[in-house]
């Protein structure tokens, strides 16, 4: 459940409450007893905690390396053409 902020118009008190995404917004300040609350925006918090993701965590079949597909195909052709300037250095 999401925590809301409200501050009261009358007389700016503030205040958190802990409610359902279906429920209505609250009205009522319980400091003055007017009806003039209004909802905050705010940041929302989250914390992401665990090992973290991995590129194949979410892909099945074939698709489980692609950076890696693409990187070993950069470097094996990177790698040809270091040894075709080394052979053509070494003979000329």
């Amino acid at each position: 459940m999401p925590i809301y902020e409200y501050q009261c118009e009358s007389c700016s008190h503030g205040l958190e409450a802990l409610q359902k995404l279906s429920d209505a917004p609250l009205v009522d300040c319980p400091e003055c007893g007017k009806a003039s609350l209004k909802k905050q925006i705010s940041a929302a918090g989250f914390r992401l905690s665990g090992g973290g993701w991995y590129e194949t965590d979410f892909k099945s079949g074939k698709k489980k390396n692609l950076a890696g597909d693409a990187g070993s195909s950069s470097a094996s052709s990177g790698s040809t053409s270091g040894a075709t300037s080394s052979s053509t250095t070494t003979t000329g």
